[in-house]
């Protein structure tokens, strides 16, 4: 298996580290060329600054693409029958990536988007707590976000929000059929704050709110069940009960490295895929509607 990164920004660094990592990084692209040569040259990988030559040039399975890599070339990619996996949404509507998905299924290659924190520990303890009902049904969760984003351009729901509406629609397992949302700004000319309400069937309820005008960053949720109220920091992973008893800070994983394990063994046909197309359609849509 063969994966080529396009992108070296900080999370495509990142990328090619851990694709060097699991041996299967092949090449690097960026359109600086002397980031692209230093990054390569780090890794003893092919480095380019043109991606048509890189495509003419290479031999490759797949991509980890960053936000600024255009979406015909994620197209020429899955045409190509490139396994791809998608930095973040950046700039692609659910219109287009429904056409991405259609794609990718007719040349028989997988498709996916990072969303990286479903695949925390901590997380997965909480979904196992929910399925197991360990503390009576769960009826509703509280996220509640805030961190500097005034240097991102999609705006607030797309750039944070949508972490969460993720984490909600994994552990209730399903997606809402209800979405209200009110957002302002208080310190900028786009939206720097979000209320979010998420209403699914068998009235669950998620809120969620976000703050991007604030050099703290936090990242906290609640989930209220019937028995008990689980309190988790997504920064430290520490859960508490009824914000009294701790259940300790769970195993600290790399949830990069365990999402690109998981997008070369679906390519490899070794496990089934986590974050699917039609997650990301119903993710895209509910952050349009939002």
């Amino acid at each position: 298996m063969n994966i080529v990164q396009f992108g070296l920004e900080s999370w495509g660094q990142n990328h090619a580290k851990t694709l060097s990592d699991f041996g299967v990084l092949s090449a690097v692209f960026d359109s600086d060329l002397s980031k692209s040569k230093e990054i390569g040259q780090k890794y003893s990988v092919n480095y380019y600054d043109s991606v048509e030559q890189l495509i003419s040039s290479e031999s490759f399975d797949g991509a980890i693409v960053d936000k600024n890599v255009s979406i015909q070339t994620i197209t020429d990619l899955l045409y190509d029958k490139k396994h791809v996996f998608l930095e973040k949404l950046s700039e692609i509507n659910s219109i287009e990536f429904q056409k991405l998905k259609e794609l990718s299924e007719k040349k028989k290659v997988v498709l996916t988007c990072g969303f990286n924190e479903r695949f925390k520990s901590s997380v997965n303890l909480l979904r196992e707590f929910i399925e197991q009902k360990k503390f009576g049904e769960i009826l509703m969760l509280e996220f509640y976000r805030q961190g500097d984003l005034s240097y991102q351009n999609r705006g607030l729901i797309f750039e944070s929000s949508i972490n969460d509406i993720d984490i909600a629609n994994v552990l209730i397992g399903s997606f809402p059929v209800v979405v209200f949302t009110r957002l302002g700004n208080s310190e900028s000319k786009k939206e720097d704050f979000a209320s979010i309400m998420l209403g699914y069937e068998n009235n669950k309820t998620a809120i969620i709110l976000s703050k991007g005008i604030s050099s703290e960053k936090m990242k906290k949720m609640r989930v209220i069940c019937s028995d008990a109220v689980l309190e988790l920091d997504l920064h430290t992973d520490e859960i508490m009960i009824s914000g009294q008893q701790s259940l300790g800070i769970t195993e600290r994983v790399n949830t990069m490295k365990h999402h690109i394990q998981n997008f070369i063994e679906s390519a490899e046909g070794k496990n089934q895929l986590f974050v699917k197309p039609n997650e990301i359609i119903n993710l895209t849509k509910i952050a349009e509607g939002a």
